[in-house]
């Protein structure tokens, strides 16, 4: 069977007899001076004929390319993961939303060595970033340069002056404080994740300011890395109370090492929350199902990533000039947490 020539914009204007500057100025939504007789003929001659404009003709006469870039970092099943799984999902839908079409890139010291964060705008590939997973260690977000849109999503990068939006930890450190000593709880673990994420730093502050306020300092025995990782929040809660049995009560730097905290504490024999409460942060779909179902702070991952995709809009079209915005947190009280009373085997907490 022959293939099917494609449509030109040439055989529109035959088509519509009109000339190809009309029939471009209308493709382009640029015919304020073109009549409204002669803008429907053309366009009936587009669905007549089937058209369908290119892309890349269309991005060189707006000088954009229609794609946005996401950089998330080199991370074992990054793209599985729940975090930036539901980033990019709300990245994609406000993107496609908009007309525009995402680029996923992956910065490995391969990547970045090579300076293709870079060749993403030298190139015009992309009109804008989007930068998932950064740390204070990523110098390589010193390179872009002020007038090239660039937005840091859900952090922020200490040293690098770049547009970010994000939800507010340090609230969320103070609010999960607060919740476990209005339960009576006073000697409280921490499972903290990577000490180079800027809101991981936040995060802590904001808990360490209310249990310093109630003078119940939080001890570096008191305190674990969990990787950000279920297997490591298991493994952090088990060397917690292993190292301090009297713990009653643990606050986890997001909900997959609390979740893991639990599976741990079940390990070694410790209920959930009769002998111990557990805490998380960000309320991820699972949170709800696991045994018990998790009390955490609500971060609006999912409102974070659209809002930072719209503002690099609003930055790319220059709506906006400078973003800097924080998303309130909230609590949400499941069944993981309890009052402090009676523990293990009958003891007074």
């Amino acid at each position: 069977m022959a293939k099917r020539k494609a449509v030109s914009i040439k055989d529109v204007a035959r088509e519509s007899n009109a000339s190809l500057t009309t029939v471009s100025l209308v493709l382009n939504n640029r015919d304020g001076r073109i009549s409204r007789a002669t803008r429907e003929r053309v366009l009936d001659a587009v669905e007549r004929l089937g058209y369908r404009p290119s892309r890349l003709a269309q991005s060189l006469q707006s000088q954009r390319s229609g794609f946005l870039g996401i950089l998330v970092p080199q991370l074992r099943h990054a793209f599985a993961d729940v975090y930036f799984g539901e980033l990019i999902s709300a990245i994609q839908e406000t993107a496609g939303e908009n007309d525009y079409k995402i680029i996923l890139d992956v910065a490995n010291p391969r990547y970045l060595e090579r300076s293709h964060h870079l060749e993403l705008f030298r190139r015009h590939y992309v009109d804008g970033l989007l930068c998932l997973g950064v740390t204070n260690n990523d110098t390589y977000l010193a390179d872009f340069s002020e007038d090239q849109p660039v937005i840091v999503v859900n952090n922020r990068v200490s040293g690098v002056d770049l547009d970010f939006v994000q939800c507010d930890y340090s609230e969320a450190g103070r609010i999960a404080a607060k919740h476990l000593c209005e339960l009576g709880h006073k000697k409280i673990g921490y499972i903290h994740g990577a000490t180079e994420v800027q809101t991981t730093a936040d995060l802590r502050d904001g808990f360490e300011e209310v249990l310093d306020q109630l003078k119940l300092p939080l001890p570096e025995s008191r305190a674990e890395d969990g990787l950000y990782t279920e297997e490591g929040g298991a493994k952090a809660a088990i060397a917690l109370l292993t190292r301090e049995p009297t713990i009653t009560a643990i606050f986890a730097g997001n909900d997959k090492m609390a979740i893991g905290a639990i599976s741990g504490l079940k390990r070694i024999g410790m209920r959930v929350p009769d002998d111990v409460s557990v805490i998380g942060c960000d309320d991820v779909h699972q949170a709800e199902y696991c045994d018990p179902p998790l009390t955490t702070i609500h971060t609006p991952i999912y409102e974070v990533g659209a809002r930072a995709c719209g503002l690099l809009l609003d930055l790319i079209s220059s709506k906006a000039q400078v973003v800097r915005e924080t998303q309130p947190v909230s609590l949400t009280v499941r069944k993981s947490t309890a009052a402090s009373g009676k523990g293990r085997n009958g003891a007074v907490k």
